[in-house]
């Protein structure tokens, strides 16, 4: 299955990834996935970089790997394609312009039917791809829009409604966990995946929150977290299956987490 993370600080911090080793956190077929992206924010922008190849065959992951992007918030995704050719189209994270602002999504599941359960309602914005899962995303962006014509885009409690609303409607058709964000606010929705090996359900986030100190550093397989020292704050990731040592918390299937630089904000459902 697909791999999901996301840091959230209000201090910028240096996230790089060995998408080679990152990628085996999704079992032992996942080392050789269909296309790997990331998107590391800069004000209401992000820089979004994504390949439609297997990181083992990417001559780009290696300068990825070490360069000085700093960014307060970061999105990535490994992606086993389930639906929609391997190409650059069909890679996530997805990223489309809405209010002024760079819009980024990234989900991990299977959604059948998406198109005729959730149809578009308007043909000004429609999907570049076939992924069930851009497809949701463009659901996602109509449920927004319908806010900003109501002039209920500013108000934070409307847009975590509609958030909840959607993964809601989701659930309902298959395994919907995702990231989105809007460069501000960060909703995670932690649903359910297959385990590997066994196949069985199993929590399909996990949350980790760090409290201010003087140094942010992580180290994982496939990972690298440096903050700033001399800006210390906190700090929240989320990963599909826990990638340090730390006490990871499985998030409870129908969870919705609102982040904002590094603090929980919100938590609704389970």
């Amino acid at each position: 299955m697909c791999e999901l993370f996301a840091y959230s600080s209000r201090v910028p911090a240096r996230v790089r990834f060995a998408f080679r080793e990152f990628a085996r956190h999704g079992g032992p077929h996942a080392a050789n996935p269909d296309g790997w992206g990331a998107a590391y924010y800069e004000g209401s922008d992000a820089h979004v970089l994504r390949e439609a190849q297997p990181a083992l065959a990417s001559a780009f992951v290696p300068v990825l790997e070490k360069h000085d992007f700093h960014s307060p918030l970061v999105i990535a995704h490994i992606r086993r394609a389930s639906r929609g050719p391997v190409t650059l189209v069909n890679t996530q994270p997805f990223a489309r312009e809405l209010f002024g602002k760079r819009h980024v999504f990234a989900h991990n599941g299977d959604l059948p039917d998406i198109e005729q359960a959730l149809p578009l309602a308007h043909a000004a914005h429609r999907p570049m791809g076939q992924t069930d899962s851009e497809h949701a995303f463009y659901v996602l962006m109509q449920s927004l829009q319908v806010l900003d014509a109501a002039g209920e885009s500013g108000d934070l409690k409307r847009r975590i409604e509609a958030v909840s609303d959607f993964a809601a409607k989701l659930r309902t058709l298959g395994a919907a966990n995702f990231l989105f964000t809007d460069g501000d606010l960060l909703f995670a929705h932690a649903h359910r995946r297959r385990s590997h090996p066994g196949n069985t359900w199993v929590p399909g986030l996990h949350l980790l929150m760090r409290e201010a100190a003087s140094e942010h550093q992580m180290r994982a397989s496939g990972l690298h977290v440096q903050g700033r020292d001399d800006k210390p704050a906190p700090a929240v990731m989320l990963a599909s299956v826990p990638l340090t040592p730390e006490d990871w918390e499985p998030l409870p299937e129908n969870t919705l987490l609102v982040v904002q630089q590094g603090r929980l904000i919100a938590r609704l459902g389970a």
